[in-house]
């Protein structure tokens, strides 16, 4: 089970419960539609009549599919707007109800874990000791940070408070006392232990901000970045839109945007490998084993291991160290290049006589502990394809 919306992220379409295909230069359109593309006025309308300030959120939309070279079709504008009205409501930083005491039942609860998970279990929970004491005492007494933490309202409040903390502790705590090497470095380490990894009005983790920063700035920069709405959408497009697919329908994309890029294609691959093996496989879109950080693990995965028997079985020379090569490329359309890929595809065509499904929605369990309780990515993608569709109606009626 993937552990999506844990202590590191806060989900805002979760916590406030607010009720693609081809990208980058391609049209989404039908073949009547293909030579449509949306004008900012245009864009306006497409934009649901409750949000404030529409004309400049169609503008931002705008300005920033033209500066990454996005054609503004129907489909591909209504497919950002879906994303930004589940994620946001279109508010770039809007208040979460109860964030505070929820902040404070993590620290309670998971405080330690969190430690360990990042630093080791004999540094981790000395500084979670640490961590706590300063919490309660720090900066002062009267006006704790635990004290303000129960204050805050949005996830910038939370996100600002947690650098203070973090500020704080690597100018009066030398881990290297403890350990005789390790130290903090400044925000090396508030970014590595900041609970806040995905935010903003379109909910993009920051280590893909990072990989894609827009401008040379500092985390702590970045991070304020992300919560202006025109950062906050210039990110959240290009992930949604900056890779490419053979999706039929966008309902795939929007899972994709939930559970990983390619999730819905890679669980379509495993699906077919569930059924030329006959082995239970979760359909999680995840080919490997991921470490915390996102790093390929050296235990194989069930697919791996079901791929390995495949290929066996069917005379099919694949060396080990060329099938794991070929999943490394599973967060990439290079993957569908691969010999591994294409020999599942021509194995299923031969057994059924019929051409392989490229996407599937991805079995994706959406766990936290702020949610009243388990969803999953169908449940998510879902909901987006309905705002997708009701964008997709008020185009129509566009003159």
């Amino acid at each position: 089970m993937k552990n999506l919306y844990t202590f590191s992220r806060f989900p805002l379409s979760f916590i406030l419960f607010l009720s693609l295909t081809a990208c980058g230069s391609h049209s989404l359109l039908s073949q009547d539609d293909e030579d449509t593309v949306m004008n900012e006025k245009q864009i306006r309308h497409l934009v649901p009549s409750h949000v404030r300030q529409r004309d400049s959120w169609a503008q931002d939309i705008n300005g920033i599919m033209d500066t990454l070279k996005i054609e503004k079709s129907r489909e591909n504008v209504c497919s950002v707007v879906a994303i930004v009205d589940q994620e946001s409501n279109f508010v770039a930083n809007p208040q979460v109800p109860g964030l505070g005491d929820k902040a404070i039942r993590e620290v309670h609860h998971r405080l330690e874990e969190k430690f360990t998970d990042k630093l080791g279990d004999k540094l981790g929970g000395a500084v979670a000791v640490y961590f706590q004491d300063v919490l309660k005492n720090q900066p002062t007494p009267e006006n704790s940070y635990l004290k303000q933490m129960k204050k805050v309202k949005t996830e910038k409040d939370l996100d600002i408070l947690y650098r203070q903390i973090f500020d704080y502790m690597t100018k009066h705590y030398h881990v290297s006392a403890i350990t005789g090497v390790a130290k903090f470095v400044g925000q090396d380490i508030g970014e590595r232990m900041n609970p806040i990894t995905t935010l903003g009005s379109m909910q993009v983790q920051v280590s893909y901000a990072q990989e894609h920063e827009r401008n040379n700035m500092n985390i702590y920069q970045l991070r304020d970045d992300l919560y202006t709405q025109y950062g906050g959408l210039y990110y959240g497009i290009h992930r949604l839109m900056l890779y490419p697919t053979e999706y039929s329908k966008p309902i795939y994309r929007f899972a994709d945007y939930n559970s990983g890029m390619y999730s819905s294609r890679n669980a379509a691959f495993q699906q077919i490998l569930e059924k030329l093996t006959g082995i239970d496989l979760s359909l999680d879109g995840d080919l490997l084993l991921y470490s915390k950080d996102g790093k390929p693990q050296a235990t194989k995965s069930q697919s791996e291991i079901a791929l390995t028997k495949l290929f066996n079985e069917s005379g099919i020379v694949i060396t080990p160290k060329k099938l794991r090569a070929d999943l490394k490329e599973e967060k990439d359309q290079s993957f569908e290049k691969t010999q591994t890929y294409l020999a599942v595809q021509k194995l299923y065509t031969e057994k059924t006589g019929k051409k392989a499904p490229y996407a599937i929605m991805p079995e994706v369990i959406i766990s936290g502990p702020k949610l009243s309780k388990d969803y999953n990515t169908n449940w998510y993608a879902t909901r987006v394809n309905t705002r997708y569709d009701a964008c997709m109606r008020r185009a129509k009626n566009l003159h």
